[in-house]
């Protein structure tokens, strides 16, 4: 595991896909291994996210990625490409069983770092709720420097 620089956009579009609203966009510091296109990111959630105290760590291969919470929230969301999956999702407010379909998935991750693509379409009980994507960009840490 080495000390990497995580950037991450997530947003999500409507049924059209006309209006595309961006959930979150920040960088921070984590973990990272890879070797021959799989590995792990570790990385903490941040007050910004809404999940401060939640650690996240995805496992990634070329053929899709698993996104477990730990923490403050927890919950695990699979994505397979073309396999619907369901995940467990945790408000204030109670619990909801969601689906979850992953349309694209793309990966560029080496050993070096790289960029990870997901488009995945969320629904309650097979209501369409919206497409999200989720771009997670990886760099080596270079002493202080993020460049």
């Amino acid at each position: 595991m080495k000390d990497v620089w995580i950037q991450i956009t997530a947003a999500q579009a409507d049924a059209e896909r006309r209006d595309r609203e961006e959930l979150a966009e920040f960088s921070t510091d984590g973990r990272y291994a890879c070797r021959a296109g799989a590995g792990t990111i570790y990385y903490m959630e941040s007050e910004l996210t809404g999940m401060e105290g939640t650690q996240t760590r995805i496992d990634f291969s070329p053929n899709g990625a698993v996104l477990t919470r730990t923490g403050n929230l927890t919950g695990r969301m699979d994505f397979t490409p073309g396999e619907r999956n369901t995940f467990l999702y945790e408000t204030p407010y109670g619990s909801a069983t969601v689906g979850l379909q992953t349309q694209r998935y793309a990966s560029t991750l080496t050993e070096q770092g790289g960029t990870l693509d997901i488009e995945y379409v969320i629904d309650f009980d097979h209501a369409f709720v919206g497409t999200n994507t989720l771009h997670i960009t990886i760099q080596e840490q270079r002493g202080n420097e993020h460049g």
